[in-house]
């Protein structure tokens, strides 16, 4: 069972994204927050496996909740997921260097929602190449290289897939694009996560674009 938090501050949205959850036999809904602060009191009540939070709240929005979730070693085992309105904006990439693990926005068909959870829960990333490349496009071009511990520990190869991961594409587009195995791109993708300690690949696209290595968009 996977048990599931929603903080949104709209009260008609939380009662939609309940059903939702409520409705699929492997879901459980434990708790609803209007705001982060009720959020983060929830998740150390109940500990959830996912988090569905609203980028845009009153008082402690979206990006302040994830950055207090981060800090408590308590509640690292919640993955989150940002629930928006807003395919992409200045809140983003804030929240993917916060923590955030994907992105739905919600307009999004009933069973894209379920499947996001699903995948996160999962240990996995949910960044749609849409939101990546519209991310890149407004922040990467703005953002000067930075250190990032252990990109000098990538070869070439793994260098070059980190690239190609900040853009959205999956290990199969990604396969077909450079002529090579998706089990190919998983191996070196998966050997740079390690070495750079990313914990999903969504912190592997922020890296990605801090150190440098995004491709041009």
């Amino acid at each position: 069972m996977i048990r599931v938090a929603v903080a949104d501050d709209q009260a008609v949205v939380r009662m939609g994204l309940r059903a939702l959850i409520e409705r699929e036999g492997d879901l459980e809904c434990v708790g609803e927050a209007a705001d982060g602060a009720q959020a983060l009191r929830l998740l150390r009540d109940t500990r959830p496996d996912v988090l569905l939070l609203d980028i845009r709240m009153p008082g402690m929005d979206g990006v302040e909740t994830l950055r207090a979730i981060a800090a408590d070693p308590g509640l690292s085992g919640t993955r989150i997921v940002v629930v928006t309105t807003f395919a992409v904006d200045e809140y983003v990439f804030a929240a993917l260097q916060a923590g955030a693990s994907g992105f739905v926005l919600k307009d999004s068909a009933p069973d894209e929602l379920v499947s996001a959870i699903r995948v996160v829960a999962a240990g996995e990333a949910l960044l749609s190449p849409s939101i990546t490349r519209k991310v890149i496009g407004m922040f990467g071009r703005h953002a000067g290289a930075e250190p990032v511990a252990g990109v000098e520990t990538l070869t070439p190869r793994e260098r070059e897939l980190v690239a190609w991961v900040a853009t959205g594409r999956s290990n199969e587009e990604i396969a077909r694009e450079l002529v090579i195995s998706p089990d190919t791109v998983r191996t070196h993708v998966s050997r740079a996560m390690v070495k750079l300690h990313a914990r999903d690949r969504a912190q592997l696209v922020v890296f990605a674009m801090r150190a440098g290595l995004a491709l041009p968009t």
